[in-house]
């Protein structure tokens, strides 16, 4: 099991519950694919550095999760395949991003 994290950002015109929707669904499908979801993080509304799709701002977010390698191309495949997904970044952590991820953690828990 590799750990990986991904980043997407969200059409800025979605309503919260389109939001959530969205979101539930690539959590299940990793769960559905044999992952298990490490971190879950909503970064909010941000302004984009340059427009995407004619939209100067979009909804972020993070998942931080442990999965096969096999299960990584049928989930992107999904996220291009959805209209309500601006742009994602998937990247596999190595030993020194795991570690920095969990202090980023550990400070964000720490801030609540």
């Amino acid at each position: 099991m590799n750990h990986y994290e991904t980043v997407f950002i969200l059409n800025p015109v979605l309503s919260d519950t389109q939001i959530e929707e969205t979101v539930k669904k690539f959590e299940d499908f990793l769960i559905k694919n044999g992952a298990k979801m490490v971190s879950k993080e909503n970064w909010g509304l941000k302004k984009l550095a340059y427009a995407i799709q004619n939209k100067k701002s979009g909804f972020y977010h993070l998942f931080e999760f442990t999965a096969p390698g096999e299960a990584i191309g049928p989930y992107e495949q999904e996220f291009r395949r959805d209209e309500r997904i601006m742009r994602f970044l998937t990247v596999r952590l190595d030993k020194h991003a795991i570690e920095w991820a969990e202090k980023r953690r550990t400070r964000l828990k720490a801030k609540a």
